[in-house]
């Protein structure tokens, strides 16, 4: 399988030079980290071939191998000051729209609050983290990743489930471009619902939500809300939590 290199050059001729600023670093901790370490400004985006310290939501750690997954961070500052918690579903949208698009399939849906599934597992995964003024978005989507590179049995790649090898010096600006769209249309007072409910697995799904303080909910989707917390049938808005697809 050839796995073309990350290339500055041609990430930067792919994107509007008056937004995105994309730098190709081979190994860091975390793109996460090497954002908080600078002076950003909305735009700024950093990605690796490697992440010896990569890190998902609740702390948890997000491995790959390297030169096989897309793995960057970018910042951004919306003018909304509220309702932040529609970033992590914007992304899941932006990351979705683009997979199925350069598969030309509609194999790829989000799945509450921040993840991007398909039939075969997860094949992406969303942090966002407040910074100053702004939010530092960390996107890691496995590739080219084979099943024997996976790091856990629930994970799959784009090439797992299409058979297909993307180039990630052309997905990766597909995706920022896609994002940027999307939280432009949000950030001016746009009602995404309808879009996010499109490539939404979780709305219609019956799910358990384990929740941060350790109980449980079951019960169905049935929406978001213009926070975004998930709606479900019985009345209850989830703000945070893990969802698990029941049926």
């Amino acid at each position: 399988m050839i796995r073309p290199a990350l290339n500055n050059s041609a990430l930067s001729a792919a994107l509007p030079a008056n937004y995105w600023r994309v730098r190709v670093l081979s190994e860091v901790g975390s793109t996460q980290d090497e954002l908080k370490n600078e002076l950003v400004s909305s735009g700024d985006c950093v990605v690796a071939e490697f992440q010896s310290a990569g890190r998902g939501r609740l702390d948890r750690k997000f491995e790959s191998v390297p030169d096989v997954a897309l793995l960057f961070s970018f910042y951004i500052e919306p003018k909304r000051s509220t309702e932040w918690g529609w970033i992590p579903l914007l992304t899941g949208i932006a990351i979705a729209r683009s997979l199925n698009e350069a598969t030309g399939s509609t194999a790829f849906a989000t799945k509450w609050p921040n993840d991007v599934i398909c039939q075969s597992g997860k094949v992406a995964g969303v942090l966002c983290e407040r910074y100053g003024p702004g939010v530092i978005v960390g996107i890691g989507v496995n590739v080219s990743t084979t099943p024997e590179e996976l790091p856990v049995d629930t994970a799959s790649s784009i090439f797992i489930e299409s058979g297909i090898e993307l180039d990630r010096n052309e997905l990766l600006p597909t995706i920022l471009l896609s994002f940027r769209a999307l939280f432009a249309r949000w950030d001016d007072g746009e009602d995404l619902v309808a879009t996010y409910r499109a490539l939404s697995k979780t709305i219609g799904s019956e799910v358990r939500v384990n929740l941060p303080d350790g109980r449980a909910i079951v019960g169905v989707a049935i929406g978001v809300d213009e926070d975004g917390r998930l709606r479900l049938e019985n009345g209850d808005l989830i703000g945070a939590g893990d969802v698990v697809h029941l049926r």
